[in-house]
């Protein structure tokens, strides 16, 4: 609450409603100092154990590799997971949920969130889904458990439940990279959706705020700020394979230089630019390389053809480019940097997204000022 992650009109939810009570004995916590998730057991290591499940702002991975997955090593891929209360706390305020307020959630995972609008709504008007059906499971049987007033139920997110519909409120706990129109038929004219949205460009996203239109056929509405979530599983995306890219050397590309540092272009986990990027050069992907002796390449790959571009930033010196294929993708991420720039660098909380039945447009302060993404 010091810190502004917990409003006030939340805590008594996040008081009558521990973390703890959803975690499994074996649970992998991020190390934020390591960059990494390491393995906790309630059994080997009990005060780790309630340290990391009710006293650290952290996210929890709960699943690997869509549960395929056993020992306690980290897996893969992490596949479900209990979110950072701070994370979890930013979005249910985006939500604006008040007692008696019908909710839909997509993504119920440990089953946390969706007792903490359940405690919020009263008795009987929370519905969460859950694509995968152990988890399903799992999250059914703890609210049973707790006996709590949530109906948990197994299916594709992404059609919605029109069984219950029409709803006040609809969140979203995973990272879309299209909103579903069905969740904007499915929400009453002045229903509020929230949802991390974010593009092919990485893994990040931003959270989007919607407010579903009095005609009930379209969604408008700001984003927040920035999140990173695991994607609806109707949505992930294969990380680009490079050696269909460069079939041979990267010197086969067309080579130019570029006087954007490797700071500018690449920031942080989540710099703004990352984002704007992803806006202003759609259906693309970046990956950045570790650094070696005092260098780093960043690739982009297209997702429609075999473009690609290399980047080579070296510590003191231009940056050596490279790019091949039918889209310059160099060409189009410097010119979208130069358009972040002139527009003076603005971050997710200036753009906003509209979704209607024929897709999604983005737009910068504005809705007049939109692109279709």
């Amino acid at each position: 609450m010091a810190a502004g992650a917990l409003p006030p009109g939340w805590a008594p939810a996040f008081a009558a409603v521990p973390r703890s009570a959803f975690l499994p004995d074996l649970m992998w916590p991020f190390d934020m100092a390591a960059g990494r998730s390491v393995p906790v057991s309630k059994t080997d290591a009990p005060d780790r154990w309630w340290e990391c499940a009710d006293g650290a702002d952290m996210p929890i991975v709960t699943q690997w590799d869509d549960g395929t997955h056993t020992g306690p090593e980290p897996g893969q891929t992490p596949t479900s997971s209990a979110s950072m209360p701070s994370v979890v706390f930013r979005m249910l305020q985006d939500l604006d949920l008040h007692p008696g307020h019908k909710a839909l959630e997509i993504g119920t995972a440990t089953g946390w969130n969706a007792a903490l609008m359940a405690h919020r709504t009263g008795p009987g008007n929370v519905v969460t889904m859950e694509v995968d059906a152990t988890v399903a499971a799992a999250a059914r049987a703890t609210a049973e458990r707790l006996g709590l007033p949530v109906r948990v139920v197994h299916g594709d997110g992404a059609r919605g439940f029109p069984e219950a519909a029409p709803y006040d409120r609809i969140i979203a706990t995973c990272g879309l990279r299209a909103l579903p129109y069905a969740w904007v038929e499915q929400c009453r004219p002045g229903g509020v959706i929230v949802a991390p949205w974010g593009t092919d460009y990485g893994n990040g996203d931003a959270v989007a705020r919607l407010v579903v239109a009095p005609d009930g056929r379209s969604a408008c509405g700001r984003f927040t700020g920035p999140v990173e979530f695991m994607k609806l599983r109707a949505q992930r995306a294969a990380h680009p394979v490079h050696s269909p890219y460069v079939t041979g050397s990267v010197a086969d590309g067309d080579e130019t230089s570029t006087t954007i540092a490797e700071a500018e272009f690449v920031g942080d986990r989540f710099a703004p630019q990352r984002f704007v990027l992803g806006l202003r050069v759609p259906r693309c992907h970046q990956v950045i390389d570790e650094k070696s002796d005092g260098g780093r390449p960043v690739w982009l790959y297209a997702m429609t053809d075999q473009s690609w571009a290399c980047v080579w930033f070296r510590d003191g010196q231009a940056a050596r480019v490279w790019q091949s294929g039918p889209r310059r993708l160099w060409d189009e991420a410097a010119a979208a940097y130069r358009w972040w720039e002139e527009n003076g660098r603005p971050g997710p909380e200036r753009f906003g997204l509209t979704v209607t039945a024929e897709g999604q447009s983005v737009w910068l302060d504005e809705p007049g000022c939109s692109w279709s993404v």
